[in-house]
């Protein structure tokens, strides 16, 4: 939308970092984006340090890269340092866990993920409030518009465009997104079908102040009728097995609750003498059955809730928002072939079927019984290993993420590795601007020609690199995809499909 028109491309409900990094990939394709945000205020006590801390995964850490962004945060060179952590240092140094149970870093074989020396990081730790921060700079800078205090109320969709209400005041799109949240107003009132299964717990985060805190136990606590964590003096999670009962009576959370709760899981008689603030969640796992119904679509929590166990909702979102942004922009610019919105659903939606069973499965082995237990103690033996260290951390950090894509090399639908030229530059800062590469290290005339067919929509980028994984050319999506790969002379004909079926030619 140029200024001073009054049809946005895309109104975005939710300023979180989801619907703030799809409106960056969409203002980056040249699209008008306005995001509606009920909150007056983005900042919160939950976003910051230690419960708005946040784990990056491959595939986040990889999207931020490819857009300049990673650079812009801070606070993982921070917590990086041996000085500024008390997290134990050296082979025992715990990376991350599965139902609680800690995998540690000596024991994952990082050989086994064929990654490069220029990769970036596995997994890396940020916060909430900096992530937002950051997102909000650069979409501020490309031209979106933020209006906060606005909740999106209600709309009405047509075959040529969406109408928002928030409260008195109208907005038009061609386009709404839902990024609003667990409890999105946009997936109610839109049609889509939630299916999923129930909780089996609520979950507390609290600051407090403890007249005895002696008597709690530091970090991961299971007990017999819970879990308690204290990350910090004063910051404490507690899982109720409830069956979610609490945090689904909306009743207010008070200092007493909080203190019989947390008697009750840890087993002791400890007194909480101030209730700063608190929250509840569940583990209650459900996902829309489609992603898009006619002009409206979903992306992150709004899509998919599950437990935060393992925290990967963030990831998980943020990869929504990278898969469907190019998309949807090429769509509405008239240059995506048939069908390449709908490959949204269809390639995110087995990823966040995926993430909703591993926190199923987490919540299944930390239940206060004798079977759970029994189980725990087996996943537990078993996370000492370094096979099995190995699996978890490449499951948790999305080293393993992969779409169902036609081609039958074995390096299509997974992330472009970062390959690095003899000259020093690498692939994954050609990407900055969002378009297609198609990537030819043999300097092939024949594909150089094909990519000029294409417009600013293939970039051909080609040279000798350091090492390139025994690939001769790949063709990358603004995603960072592989959509076609080869290892020698390039088939003309599956080249030429590959191009087709992920973008429009361009025609002079």
């Amino acid at each position: 939308m140029k200024q001073g028109q009054s049809i946005y491309d895309v109104i975005i409900s939710g300023a979180g970092p989801v619907g703030l990094f799809l409106a960056c990939e969409l203002a980056l394709a040249k699209c008008g984006v306005l995001i509606l945000e009920k909150a007056d205020n983005p900042n919160s006590p939950m976003k910051k340090l230690p419960f708005g801390i946040r784990g990056l995964s491959s595939p986040t850490i990889e999207a931020l890269y490819r857009r300049g962004l990673l650079g812009e945060l801070e606070i993982h060179k921070r917590l990086k340092n041996p000085h500024a952590t008390a997290v134990q240092q050296g082979p025992r140094r715990q990376v991350g866990h599965f139902a609680g149970i800690p995998f540690h870093e000596g024991n994952i074989d990082t050989s086994q993920w064929q990654r490069l020396p220029s990769s970036t990081e596995t997994n890396l730790i940020s916060e909430m409030e900096e992530i937002e921060t950051v997102l909000t700079r650069r979409a501020l800078t490309l031209g979106v518009e933020i209006m906060r205090g606005l909740a999106l109320t209600s709309f009405h969709q047509t075959e040529e465009g969406v109408t928002v209400q928030s409260g008195e005041q109208t907005f038009n799109g061609r386009w709404l997104v839902g990024c609003d949240g667990a409890r999105s107003i946009v997936r109610k009132s839109g049609g889509f079908e939630f299916a999923g299964t129930e909780p089996e717990f609520t979950g507390y985060s609290t600051k407090v102040d403890i007249a005895d805190p002696e008597k709690l136990g530091s970090g991961r606590n299971l007990t017999q009728t819970g879990m308690y964590l204290q990350s910090q003096p004063g910051f404490i999670i507690i899982q109720d097995f409830d069956g979610g009962a609490f945090h689904n009576s909306e009743k207010p959370i008070t200092k007493e609750h909080v203190q019989e709760v947390l008697r009750r899981i840890s087993n002791t008689d400890v007194t909480v003498t101030t209730l700063h603030f608190a929250t509840t969640w569940t583990d209650r796992a459900r996902q829309a059955t489609s992603y898009r119904n006619g002009r409206i679509l979903l992306a992150g929590d709004a899509a998919h809730i599950h437990s935060p166990l393992g925290g990967q909702g963030l990831n998980l979102g943020l990869g929504d928002a990278m898969n469907l942004g190019w998309k949807l922009a090429a769509t509405i610019q008239n240059k995506a072939p048939e069908d390449l919105l709908n490959s949204y659903h269809t390639e995110r939606f087995p990823i966040g079927a995926q993430v909703l069973d591993w926190s199923r499965a987490q919540v299944m082995i930390m239940k206060p019984n004798v079977e759970a237990r029994a189980l725990n103690s087996i996943i537990r033996d078993l996370m000492d290993t370094r096979d099995a260290a190995t699996y978890m951390a490449g499951r948790v950090w999305g080293i393993f993420t992969h779409y169902d894509l036609d081609g039958t090399h074995p390096f299509v639908g997974y992330s472009v590795p970062n390959f690095e030229f003899i000259d020093g530059r690498r692939i994954g800062e050609f990407m900055q601007d969002g378009h297609g590469i198609l990537l030819d290290f043999d300097t092939n005339p024949s594909l150089k020609t094909l990519a000029n067919e294409y417009g600013d929509r293939i970039k051909y980028v080609s040279g000798p690199a350091n090492e390139r994984l025994g690939l001769s050319s790949v063709l990358i999506r603004p995603d960072g995809v592989i959509a076609w790969a080869s290892d020698g002379e390039p088939d003309e004909q599956s080249i030429k499909k590959a191009a087709s079926k992920w973008f429009t030619q361009f025609i002079s």
